[in-house]
């Protein structure tokens, strides 16, 4: 099952930061942490690591390019000075609406085997599985 879910992801990721970056400019990885930025804007570095399960140092270097384009902006976060704020900006949102039409029509093509219920299933059971990976990383003393 791992293996399945590894290379699904790999395979998927791969094509689209192939799409992204010749569209675009920017790769899956700085797409990824868009996402989190529309859904939670003023979200820190550490917070958004936190969602995708990443490192900081590759969220780090995705936020320096976005700044870099004009697609996120920093701001000092009110309630801890050694971290920022990052939103979006209208270049941003521009940016992350027009993929996310993308994106989404690319999930459609990956779904397409799949009836509406089948679909909500298999979302259902992977959300499950990603909530036990917290009681995973807890029983063999991983950090999440």
């Amino acid at each position: 099952m791992p293996s399945y879910i590894t290379q699904i992801g790999n395979k998927w990721a791969r094509g689209a930061s192939r799409l992204y970056l010749k569209k675009f400019g920017i790769g899956v990885n700085e797409w990824r942490v868009m996402t989190i930025f529309a859904r939670e804007p003023g979200i820190t570095a550490q917070g958004a690591c936190d969602i995708l399960g990443s490192d900081k140092a590759a969220a780090g270097r995705s936020i320096a390019i976005l700044e870099k384009k004009g697609l996120v902006r920093l701001e000092a976060n009110p309630s801890d000075r050694r971290s920022r704020c990052v939103y979006l900006t209208d270049s941003g949102w521009a940016m992350h609406d027009s993929i996310l039409e993308i994106a989404l029509r690319r999930e459609k093509l990956l779904l397409d085997a799949f009836t509406e219920e089948e679909a909500a299933t298999l979302i259902s059971l992977l959300d499950r599985m990603r909530q036990n990976l917290v009681r995973l990383h807890l029983d063999t003393g991983e950090e999440s």
